[in-house]
């Protein structure tokens, strides 16, 4: 699936984008809109991989955070693309990053079809964009990741706000 931005309507995208800046004050509206195209790329990507262990970056994160907070239309969204991804955020550690499940989240977006912003697909060590998420996920059984493949999709990422890979 191509132009992700399509799963929103303008109006629902503008939205998200605000509520990212709400959240990030400061931040430019062009960054806070390449974050929710990269959540958007992220959650269609685990919708249709739920058994792949992926996970997003915090910078992607904070995007996604946004979306969830758009209860109504996150729903919509998640029936859209035919799965609920949940979200079961951990405390933050860094320790439990892992470069190589992120390396393969990248590869099941480009699966998907989509390109990433490696920008903001960075570990959370070197931060080139920071944003205000701190949660943490792990992706295994028992923190994050498909807990109950082929019913719903869980994806996360560890580490605090960005950074390098």
């Amino acid at each position: 699936m191509h132009g992700v931005r399509a799963l929103l309507t303008p109006a629902a995208f503008e939205g998200v984008v605000a509520t990212v800046i709400d959240n990030n004050p400061g931040m430019e509206e062009r960054t806070a809109e390449r974050i929710v195209t990269e959540a958007l790329k992220f959650v269609e990507a685990a919708a249709r991989f739920p058994n792949d262990n992926i996970t997003p970056s915090n910078v992607v994160d904070e995007g996604w955070h946004a979306l969830i907070l758009h209860t109504h239309l996150y729903k919509k969204l998640c029936a859209r693309l035919g799965r609920f991804v949940h979200h079961w955020p951990e405390r933050p550690d860094t320790g439990r990053h892992d470069r190589h499940v992120l390396a393969h989240t990248v590869t099941i977006i480009e699966r998907a079809g989509h390109s990433v912003d490696r920008e903001l697909w960075r570990g959370p060590t070197t931060a080139s964009v920071l944003t205000a998420a701190r949660c943490s996920h792990t992706p295994m059984p028992g923190g994050c990741g498909p807990i109950n493949p082929g019913n719903c999709a869980s994806h996360c990422s560890g580490g605090e706000g960005g950074g390098d890979q």
